[in-house]
C-alpha cells in the first residue's frame, strides 16, 4: 500500500477536544436529545456511542428509547415536546424507524433550528443554497478529512458515488460549495468506471462492498470511503477495495477507523453550533 491513511480516528478525538474547550468557555450546558425506537442492534450500539462522546464533551445528553410498537402520533408528540424544551439544542431521531412510522413526517416535524442531523428540508434547501449552518453529520465528516488530506478542492474534479439525501446528495453540495467540479455517479451512470478515473477526489456511498477497485482509480487521487459493510465472515469493509485503490490513490480512508468516528464527532459539533445560534437569536430578539 502506497496511499495515505487518513486516520478518522485521530482526527475526531481531535474534533471532540475542541468541542470540549468550546462547550467549557460556555455560561451553559448544550443540550442533546438522542430519540431511539425499537431494539435494531447496530443503532443501539450507534447511539451509546453518540452519549458517551456527548457526556464527555461536557454536553448534557439524553437518550429517549421507545418500544418498536411505538405509534407515529405518540413520536410526533415527543418530538413536539424537545422542540419545546429550552433546555434542549439539538435532536437527533436515530434512523431507520420502524415500518409503520413515517419517517419523512418525523423529520419534517423537527425544529430545524434543532436538527443537529441536518435532514430537515429547510436545511436542506440551505445545503444546497450553500448557506446551512447544519449539514448532516457525515458529509461534513467527509469534509474535514478532505481537508486533513491537504487536497486543494478549488477547481478539483469530484465525483460522488452515490445519490443517497443522507449523503451522496449533501456532499455533492458541500463539495460545490468549496468550488470543486462536482459529478454525481449512480446505478445509471454509464461507463461508470471511466467516470471515476477522472476524478482527483472520490467519494464511495453506494453501500456495496468492495465495489470500488484501484483500476478504478485515478493516480495520485483522494478517496473517501463511507460505506461500512459486514461480510459473512464478520469483518467490516468498505465500499472500496482499500488494498488496491491504496496502490494509486494519494490518501485513502480505512474501513473502519475513517468516515466512522467522523460522523459523532460533527454531532457534538453540530449540536453546539445550535445551542450557540439559538442563544444568540434569543438575545437579538
Amino acid at each position: 500500500m502506497t496511499a495515505r491513511l487518513l486516520d478518522g480516528k485521530a482526527l475526531a478525538a481531535d474534533l471532540r477536544a475542541e468541542v470540549a474547550v468550546r462547550v467549557a468557555t460556555l455560561t451553559y450546558r448544550p443540550g442533546l436529545a438522542v430519540v431511539l425506537v425499537g431494539d435494531d442492534p447496530a443503532s443501539a450500539v450507534y447511539v451509546r456511542s453518540k452519549d458517551r462522546a456527548a457526556q464527555q464533551a461536557g454536553l448534557s445528553a439524553q437518550t429517549i428509547r421507545l418500544p418498536a410498537g411505538t405509534p407515529q402520533a405518540e413520536l410526533l408528540a415527543l418530538v413536539a415536546r424537545l422542540n419545546a424544551d429550552a433546555a434542549v439544542d439539538g435532536i437527533l431521531v436515530q434512523l431507520p424507524l420502524p415500518a409503520h412510522i413515517d419517517s419523512r413526517t418525523v423529520l419534517e416535524a423537527l425544529d430545524p433550528a434543532k436538527d443537529v442531523d441536518g435532514f430537515h428540508p429547510v436545511n436542506v434547501g440551505l445545503l444546497a443554497e450553500g448557506t446551512a449552518l447544519l449539514a448532516p453529520c457525515t458529509p461534513r465528516g467527509v469534509m474535514k478529512l478532505l481537508a486533513a488530506s491537504g487536497v486543494a478542492l478549488s477547481g478539483a474534479r469530484a465525483l460522488v458515488l452515490g445519490r443517497s439525501s443522507i449523503v451522496g446528495r449533501p456532499v455533492a453540495n458541500l463539495l460545490l460549495a468549496a468550488n470543486a467540479t462536482v459529478t454525481i455517479a449512480h446505478s445509471r451512470t454509464r461507463d461508470l468506471v471511466a467516470e471515476c478515473r477522472r476524478a482527483d477526489v472520490l467519494v464511495a456511498a453506494v453501500g456495496r462492498p468492495e465495489m470500488v477497485t484501484g483500476d478504478w482509480i485515478a493516480d495520485g487521487a483522494v478517496v473517501i470511503d463511507v460505506g461500512i459493510n459486514r461480510l459473512p465472515d464478520g469483518r467490516l469493509v468498505g465500499d472500496c477495495d482499500t488494498e488496491s485503490c491504496a496502490v494509486r490513490a494519494a490518501s485513502i480512508t480505512p474501513v473502519p477507523g475513517g468516515v466512522g468516528p467522523m460522523t459523532i464527532a460533527c454531532l457534538l459539533e453540530n449540536t453546539v453550533m445550535a445551542a450557540e445560534e439559538r442563544r444568540k437569536e434569543a438575545v437579538l430578539s
